[in-house]
């Protein structure tokens, strides 16, 4: 999972290109200049996460995608929070030993510490269902 202390993470091909390409157009724009930030806007300035956040609620908005009556409006992090615990619940299912795997999701949600991953775990019905599911099995086969 590491090389050299940097976690890799597996990109499908065409995150890969899309990736590619901005880097391409993202050095031609900044004409050598230095910038810390991956991202950048038409100033050549970081781009904000406020500036994201409003980008995918306009484009959320124009797809239809609103929160139910007395809900909020889905956000961004929604989308993240519902990868972390999808993907916990088919490690259960699949009977996947999840503390082994927890690192490897850490490093998918960007997190320097697996324990910063831990809440995830703790955040869902369904989770902690599959959770007590399996202990519950695992002490009906003890002897």
């Amino acid at each position: 999972m590491e090389n050299g202390g940097i976690p890799e993470v597996p990109l499908h091909p065409s995150t890969v290109t899309a990736l590619t390409d901005y880097r391409e157009r993202r050095a031609r724009f900044l004409a050598n200049r230095l910038i810390p930030y991956w991202f950048v806007n038409r100033l050549g300035k970081q781009v904000r996460c406020d500036a994201v956040d409003g980008m995918f609620r306009r484009l959320a908005n124009r797809l239809g995608l609103v929160g139910k009556k007395g809900q909020r409006h889905p956000r961004l992090h929604d989308l993240r929070h519902r990868f972390a615990i999808t993907t916990l619940i088919r490690w259960y299912g699949d009977g996947q030993d999840v503390e082994r795997r927890l690192p490897v999701l850490s490093a998918y949600l960007g997190h320097v510490e697996v324990r910063n991953t831990y809440w995830y775990l703790s955040a869902c019905p369904e989770l902690l269902a599959a959770a007590k599911d399996r202990l519950e099995r695992h002490w009906e086969a003890a002897p």
